[in-house]
């Protein structure tokens, strides 16, 4: 069965139903469901999502996701490895990306995430080394 409008984080659900929801301003219950949602942000240019989902202590001012001209970024996919809670307010993500920038060859960004817990709403920290 196809799902209309299919949310881009991988899971079996319309975006509405899934990441639209946080997009929209719910809290997402865990960091994985923050970072599924941050991955749909970036796949639909929502900018301003990425920024109020991002920490405020290692926030940039201002994320551009404009492309230069012929340099179209085409998300691919996510794989989730890993959601480990270090404790309430703490959790690591482990996750690989998948994308194409232009016509060249598709890259795999594999990253491990860490997401900080503050005032009943998950936040992006930063990436392990």
């Amino acid at each position: 069965m196809n799902t209309p409008d299919p949310c881009p984080c991988g899971r079996p659900l319309a975006y509405a139903a899934c990441c639209g929801r946080y997009h929209a301003g719910a809290a997402a219950p865990d960091a994985e469901a923050l970072m599924r949602s941050r991955y749909s942000a970036y796949v639909r240019h929502r900018a301003d999502y990425l920024l109020a989902s991002w920490h405020p202590s290692t926030r940039p001012e201002a994320l551009s996701l404009d492309e230069a001209a012929g340099q179209h970024t085409r998300w691919l996919g996510l794989t989730v490895h890993a959601h480990t809670l270090q404790d309430p307010e703490h959790a690591q993500v482990l996750f690989t990306a998948r994308y194409k920038v232009g016509g060249g060859s598709a890259v795999k960004m594999r990253e491990h995430s860490r997401f900080l817990r503050q005032d009943g709403r998950w936040f992006y920290l930063d990436a392990l080394p």
